[in-house]
């Protein structure tokens, strides 16, 4: 039976795809897809032992070694995950590395247990994920880049959400784009940032979108880098401002940095030591930018959590958000603005923003 392969990466991303990614854990932890699961067809030791047989005695000892290591109740447990997978997605496509003997002799099993027929990726991860990079080049970027720019707290990436045209770089980066921005799940590795954010927008231009609405970012969102060609691209673009009162900014930045920020460590760790880690992670990020806020003003603004902290009384986190906010986000931004003062199009409140963006959908 000739079984099929597909080249067609473009229609993977649009369908989102369901792959499955036969390499070892330690490659698909290293960098993979969006929409992949790693159902290996070797384990990191079993991969390790076949390429110490390929350098000392060949290719052929090394699929040897391969067929008796994954063989058996191993194989049948092999082919076993890959079938459970077909069950709950029977549009799935398989891919190794190179599209090669990995996913070959996969595809070759599921045939031969199942009977289904499921299509590997020509060139496997390797063509796949260069294809990606390709989508990132500013050249590829056929919409218009919008940005959305204003004050910390303005709740920029609420009105994002709010879009049909957007895309957001911090949930892709899985950051809040902040000193203060980490989630209690890790940030994806470079590979995966870049895979997603090519994803993204791949389907973005698919969707027929004529403008693409950004949050106004530096290069880095946290520890993801986005590539500096597409930073080039996108600082050229129109700007529009979001202004909103102090009020309304500090009551965002409690909402987002307080009240959810504190659930999500005590879901993750649990009422007592999800408080306390919460503490802590805010003190470390106080802690980080204590040179620019000046010895005084680092003290007041921890003495001040603290307090709010120990007497159990949310609301008191506004006093240190307020003086955070006005004598250290506002000045960076105000100076970062003189700048770019030239490309802004449009200013307003949520209202009157969101549907200035809306008619560009």
């Amino acid at each position: 039976m000739e079984l099929p392969t597909t080249k067609d990466f473009r229609q993977i991303v649009i369908d989102d795809i369901p792959l499955i990614d036969v390499r070892a854990p330690v490659e698909f932890e290293g960098g993979a897809f969006p929409t992949a699961i790693n159902l290996p067809l070797m384990n990191n030791e079993e991969r390790h032992l076949v390429g110490i047989r390929y350098k000392e005695e060949g290719n052929a000892e090394a699929v040897k070694l391969g067929h008796e290591l994954v063989g058996g109740s191993v194989k049948q447990e092999r082919i076993a995950a890959w079938t459970e997978q077909l069950e709950h997605r029977p549009d799935s496509m398989i891919y190794c590395f190179r599209g090669g003997m990995r996913s070959q002799i996969s595809q070759q099993w599921i045939a031969e247990e199942t009977g289904a027929v499921v299509p590997r990726l020509e060139g496997g991860y390797k063509v796949f994920r260069n294809y990606l990079l390709d989508q990132l080049d500013p050249t590829n970027q056929t919409n218009t880049p919008v940005i959305l720019g204003g004050r910390t707290g303005t709740g920029k990436t609420i009105l994002l959400q709010q879009l049909k045209n957007a895309v957001d770089l911090e949930a892709i980066a899985n950051h809040r784009g902040s000193s203060f921005g980490r989630f209690t799940t890790p940030q994806p590795c470079p590979i995966d940032f870049e895979n997603s954010l090519a994803w993204a927008l791949i389907q973005h231009t698919a969707a027929g979108n004529r403008h693409i609405i950004l949050e106004d970012e530096g290069r880095n969102i946290g520890d993801c880098y986005l590539p500096k060609p597409l930073v080039e691209h996108f600082v050229k673009a129109d700007l529009v401002i979001l202004e909103r009162s102090m009020e309304e900014r500090i009551q965002i930045t409690f909402d987002e940095y307080i009240t959810a920020a504190q659930l999500e460590y005590i879901v993750a760790y649990g009422e007592e030591d999800g408080s306390d880690q919460w503490l802590s992670y805010m003190n470390n990020c106080i802690d980080r930018i204590r040179k620019r806020l000046g010895g005084l003003r680092h003290q007041q603004i921890k003495r001040l959590l603290h307090d709010a902290h120990e007497d159990a009384d949310p609301e008191r986190h506004k006093e240190w958000i307020e003086q955070l906010l006005r004598d250290y986000y506002d000045p960076m931004y105000d100076y970062q603005i003189q700048n770019k003062s030239s490309a802004i199009v449009f200013r307003g409140n949520a209202a009157e923003v969101l549907d200035y963006l809306r008619s560009l959908e």
